[in-house]
């Protein structure tokens, strides 16, 4: 028995109950004259912000919770752990994208922003100044982390992404790239219109799963690399502590997640949307 199933359309009359937006321009000088673009990169800012403040002072605070000089000898017992350190990093992404995405989309990454600038989403000038606002604002919100808790901060790393003793240059890297694939397909997957239109009811279904993905990489990757995956975070945390070693070990946490983020663009739009964008339908036989 043969079947076709066309990804693109519904069975009731075979019309879609979704419209794919049009694609954003590549270069779109108008939206520099509205005030909607500057009201989500204000909100990319104060988001990411807000992202850096919380998940550096968890990290800062784990580590002084089990500094067994300083917090005793059941200092090992202590503190919020790898697990715990993973859920503040999802849960804030989750709480973050659920507040903004009505605003700016919930980006909170260069990675994610430029994943979507490469699937036509965005336009070239809100792509770099939503990059510029995340950085800025991941940078401003370690900063507050270090102003509140300047000794521990500096004791403790700050929260720095570096690839850990015992892995290579080529682990590490190879970790951010796949950590970033897994983040950015499930925001194409969680934000993909056919899908909004039959989970509508579901209101908070897309920041879920992204919140999700962030912290299963971060389970993953933070004995590897602290687990990057997000640009402005690792740009944030370096230019604060401003180590030799954060430094040096820069580059990883800004390609790895661009070469994830734009394999995940590619492997969405071409392959798993082929049939939305025209490409033909897919059919199987049983």
């Amino acid at each position: 028995m043969g079947k076709e199933v066309d990804v693109s359309t519904l069975e009731a009359g075979g019309a879609r109950d979704y419209v794919d937006p049009p694609a954003a321009p590549l270069i779109d000088i108008d939206e520099l004259g509205k005030w909607s673009l500057y009201r989500a990169v204000i909100a990319e800012f104060v988001a990411t912000l807000l992202f850096l403040y919380i998940t550096v002072a968890t990290v800062i605070g784990y580590k002084h919770q089990t500094d067994a000089t300083a917090s005793g000898a059941d200092a090992a017992c202590g503190g919020v752990g790898i697990l715990g350190i993973a859920w503040a990093f999802g849960g804030m992404i989750f709480i973050l994208v659920y507040c903004t995405a009505g605003i700016s989309g919930g980006h909170i990454n260069p990675a994610v922003t430029f994943g979507l600038f490469l699937a036509r989403k965005v336009s070239l000038v809100r792509a770099l100044l939503y990059m510029a606002a995340q950085s800025l604002g991941a940078i401003c919100g370690v900063a507050l982390v270090k102003g509140f808790q300047s000794g521990f901060y500096a004791r403790y790393g700050g929260g720095a992404n570096e690839v850990s003793p015992g892995y290579s240059t080529g682990t590490g890297l190879v970790a951010e790239i796949i950590g970033t694939f897994v983040l950015v397909y499930t925001v194409f997957s969680a934000t993909d219109p056919k899908r909004n239109a039959r989970d509508s009811h579901v209101p908070v279904l897309a920041p879920l799963p992204i919140g999700f993905a962030v912290f299963m990489v971060h389970l993953a990757t933070i004995p590897i690399t602290g687990t990057g995956i997000n640009p402005a975070r690792s740009l944030g945390a370096a230019v604060v502590y401003n180590n030799s070693k954060a430094w040096s070990d820069q580059w990883i946490f800004w390609v790895g997640p661009f070469i994830g983020a734009a394999i995940a663009a590619l492997y969405h739009q071409i392959v798993l949307r082929a049939s939305a964008r025209g490409y033909g339908s897919f059919r199987s036989n049983a």
